[in-house]
C-alpha cells in the first residue's frame, strides 16, 4: 500500500477522536429536583354532625270513648246529686261517657228494663231495688260480676255490706253493686209540736203517735180538717214495715207456712184502717204519676197542713230542717221491739252487650259508690250509704255535727232486718 493511502487512514481514524475531545463537554443531567410533599395541612376537626333529633313516638291513636246509658227512677234533689255525680265522672276522663236516663220512679224503672231485655236491647247499667235485682237475677237477665271485679284489685267488695248484696248474690255469683239502702222514719213539725207541749219520745210506739197525731190535727167550724195528725205513706212496703215491729212475719220458721193472716197482721192494718176511715187523724196520698204521691205528702207537712209522715231518709235532701225533725220507726207496745225493714238499691249490669260495654258500666258503678261519693251521697240525700267505709269518712263525720238527722237512718238501720 502506498505511503499516501496509509496516511489517508490514519486521519479518518484520528479526526473522529480529536472531534469528540474538542466537543464541549455535556453537562450532566441534574437529578430530578426532590419532590416536596405538600406541607401538611392541619388535619380538619370533622364537622360536627348535627345532633340527632330524638325520633318521634308515634302519636297516641286518641282512646276511643265507650257511650253508656245508666237508668234510674230518681227525680227531685235525689236526681239532681245523681246527675252531679254522672257529670264528674265524665269530666274525670275519657274512657267512658255515661248518659243519665230519668224514669218516673222504681216500678216503671223495672218495667222498662224488662221490655229492653226482652228486646234484646238493655242499657248498661240500671238502678233497681233489691226485690227487683233479685227477680231479674233469677231470670238469668244480669250479668255475674264475678270476672270483671277481678280484674281491680283495688276494688274492696267487703266494705259493701253483705245484707246489701245478698238479694243479688247466686252460687257464689254477684250480680250487683249496692248503691244507697234505706228504711223508713218519722218526720215531725217541730214548731207545732213546741206549741202543743208534745214530747218526741211519745212517737216511739204507734199508739203515742196516734194520741199525737189526735193532739196535732185542726177542725174548722165547717167540720172540715185544715191540719192532719199524721199522714202514713203509701204503698205496702209501709204496711209490712209497721207489722214486723209487732211481731209479724210473712213466712214460718221453717219456711212452709205463711202467715200474713196471723193477728200481729190484722191488728196494724186494722188500726191504719180506722185512724184514716174512722177516727179521720190521719190523711194518706195515693195514685198519680211517677212520686207525686210523695212529694205532695212531703209538702203538707212543710206548708203546715199535717203535723208529720211517715217517709224515706230520701227525704232529708227535700226537707227544711228548721222546722222539721227526724225520729225512728216507732213500735207496738205488746211487741216492745223495734224491727223495722231495711232495703237497698242495687245498681246492675244487664247480660248481652259487648264486654267492653259491661266494664265501662262497671267502672261507672265503681266511681259511683266509692268511698267518697256514697259518703257524699248520704249527706245530700239522708240515705244509708252503701259502703262501711263512708261512715267514718271526715266530711260525714263533720256534716253530722250541725246536721243531727243524718244519723237517724244509721241508728234504725242498726236494728233493722232485711227484706
Amino acid at each position: 500500500m502506498s505511503k499516501a493511502i496509509r496516511l489517508l487512514i490514519a486521519a479518518l481514524v484520528v479526526l473522529p477522536l480529536l472531534l469528540g475531545a474538542c466537543a464541549p463537554a455535556a453537562e450532566p443531567e441534574e437529578a430530578p429536583a426532590e419532590v416536596e410533599a405538600p406541607a401538611e395541612e392541619p388535619a380538619e376537626e370533622p364537622a360536627e354532625e348535627p345532633a340527632e333529633e330524638p325520633a318521634e313516638e308515634p302519636a297516641a291513636e286518641p282512646v276511643e270513648t265507650i257511650e253508656i246509658e245508666y237508668w234510674y227512677g230518681l227525680g227531685g234533689k235525689l236526681g239532681e246529686v245523681v246527675a252531679d255525680m254522672i257529670n264528674r265522672f265524665n269530666e274525670s276522663q275519657d274512657e267512658v261517657h255515661v248518659t243519665g236516663v230519668v224514669l218516673p220512679d222504681y216500678a216503671t224503672t223495672a218495667q222498662k228494663l224488662q221490655a229492653a231485655v226482652a228486646a234484646s236491647s238493655p242499657p248498661a247499667a240500671v238502678m233497681l231495688t233489691s226485690t227487683e235485682g233479685n227477680r231479674f237475677m233469677q231470670a238469668g237477665a244480669l250479668q255475674p260480676l264475678n270476672d270483671i271485679i277481678a280484674a281491680y284489685p283495688d276494688f274492696d267488695l267487703e266494705d259493701y255490706p253483705k245484707g246489701y248484696r245478698t238479694p243479688v248474690e247466686q252460687d257464689g255469683k254477684l250480680h250487683g253493686i249496692p248503691i244507697m239502702a234505706t228504711s223508713q222514719i218519722l218526720y215531725y213539725r217541730k214548731d207545732i209540736f213546741e206549741e202543743l207541749g208534745i214530747d218526741p219520745d211519745r212517737l216511739e210506739t204507734w199508739e203515742g203517735l196516734a194520741e199525737v197525731a189526735a193532739e196535732c190535727r185542726v177542725v174548722d167550724d165547717n167540720g172540715d180538717v185544715t191540719r192532719w195528725g199524721w199522714e202514713p205513706m203509701w204503698g205496702s212496703g209501709n204496711l209490712v214495715d209497721a207489722a214486723y215491729s209487732n211481731g209479724a212475719r210473712i213466712l214460718s220458721e221453717d219456711g212452709t207456712k205463711v202467715l200474713i193472716d196471723q193477728p200481729e197482721w190484722v191488728e196494724v192494718w186494722e188500726s191504719f184502717r180506722k185512724w184514716i176511715h174512722e177516727d179521720e187523724i190521719m190523711s194518706i196520698h195515693y195514685g198519680g204519676e211517677g212520686w207525686a204521691y210523695w212529694y205532695d205528702t212531703i209538702d203538707d207537712v212543710l206548708e203546715g197542713r199535717s203535723c208529720g209522715y211517715t217517709g224515706s231518709p230520701g227525704d232529708q235532701g227535700d226537707l227544711d230542717f228548721s222546722i222539721v225533725a227526724a225520729h225512728v220507726q216507732p213500735y207496738w207496745s205488746e211487741w216492745g221491739n223495734l224491727d223495722p225493714l231495711a232495703s237497698g238499691h242495687v245498681g246492675v249490669i244487664p247480660a248481652g252487650n259487648p264486654p267492653e260495654v259491661q266494664e265501662a258500666a262497671f267502672k261507672w258503678l265503681a266511681y259511683y259508690t266509692s268511698t267518697d261519693n256514697a259518703a257524699e251521697w248520704s249527706m245530700r240525700t239522708g240515705y244509708l250509704p252503701a259502703r262501711t267505709s263512708a261512715k267514718e269518712a271526715p266530711a260525714l263525720v263533720e256534716y253530722a255535727v250541725d246536721n243531727p238527722q243524718i244519723l237517724v237512718p244509721p241508728t234504725q238501720g242498726a236494728e233493722a232486718m232485711s227484706f
